[in-house]
């Protein structure tokens, strides 16, 4: 029995703040985000948005391009480093709201690596034949834990939800193959202390760059495949630098390389589900596509997937 993925939807908060925003209220420009990290601008929720709100939307999307009701679902997987309270958790909160009420759920704390985490434990149970349908969602409310007077934390982070319903597919089409990984060691290079995000950016950065080549090239090594067989190339959106080196890695040509994060910032554990979505409505990614998926995030934890697109 294979494993993948019968929809997708994601939720952007309405409220853009852009660089030139930044600008007015931290030593910044829209010239030294842009050049270092490639993001323009990211959306906010505002106060009377929490986590599981924008959870619940980006579920309600992907449950309806599957074409699977919540009642058809077995497990919530939601995974989030920033949840409405310690509990319940936000995937409970959903659960009740979607009423999807023969679901398990729980949350996943893997950062921004959350979803590839998440994809792959649904995979794990769904080949198992335990459950049909599973709803794995990456968001994240990164606002209410951004110090937005640091500013080198405060231009990189952004809010939003991406959701999948995964479930069995045809032969040779979905989840070929997976990395998970993780360094604790190097936890104190991100981490939430007290009250905001702190990052050591320079550890991080020489972190991300060799770990998310790395895996992409493991994924494809366990799966049989070559570098000329990859359609598309879904990396976290970070930090543009990083997500090219890549791209590099893979020796893809530009236009291979999902790019969303001049748009919505870092989006932690959604932004790999908001960019798989994107490019699906944009008619990027078709059936029998090899899509690669890979992350890095705080813990340190790292993840990658090689999918076969299609049903």
């Amino acid at each position: 029995m294979n494993a993948g993925i019968l929809g997708v939807g994601k939720y952007l908060p309405e409220k853009v703040v852009t660089n030139f925003d930044l600008e007015k209220t931290i030593d910044t420009s829209d010239e030294w985000i842009r050049t270092r990290t490639g993001i323009e601008e990211r959306r906010i929720a505002d106060d009377s948005i929490d986590t599981s709100d924008m959870a619940y939307e980006a579920a309600v999307q992907a449950l309806q391009d599957a074409a699977i009701t919540a009642e058809e679902i077995d497990l919530i997987l939601v995974a989030t480093v920033t949840p409405d309270k310690a509990f319940p958790s936000v995937a409970c909160i959903i659960q009740d709201k979607l009423g999807a009420r023969k679901a398990a759920a729980m949350d996943i704390s893997a950062a921004c690596a959350g979803f590839t985490y998440g994809i792959v434990t649904a995979s794990q149970y769904i080949k198992s034949g335990d459950y049909r349908h599973i709803l794995v969602v990456g968001v994240e409310k990164l606002s209410k834990i951004t110090d937005w007077n640091d500013r080198n934390t405060a231009v990189l982070f952004g809010d939003g939800a991406g959701a999948v319903v995964m479930g069995e597919v045809g032969e040779n089409k979905g989840i070929l193959s997976f990395e998970l990984g993780s360094d604790g060691a190097g936890g104190k290079h991100l981490e939430k202390a007290d009250q905001f995000i702190t990052m050591n950016g320079r550890e991080v950065y020489k972190f991300a760059v060799r770990q998310m080549g790395e895996s992409s090239l493991n994924v494809l090594q366990k799966a049989g495949l070559t570098k000329d067989d990859v359609s598309f190339l879904i990396p976290h959106q970070a930090n543009i630098r990083i997500m090219e080196a890549s791209r590099q890695r893979l020796e893809l040509p530009v236009e291979k390389m999902s790019k969303v994060v001049h748009k919505y910032g870092n989006t932690s554990s959604a932004s790999i589900p908001v960019a798989l979505c994107e490019e699906v409505e944009a008619g990027k990614i078709n059936d029998g596509d090899l899509i690669i998926l890979v992350g890095f995030g705080a813990g340190l934890t790292w993840g990658a997937a090689a999918i076969r697109w299609g049903k």
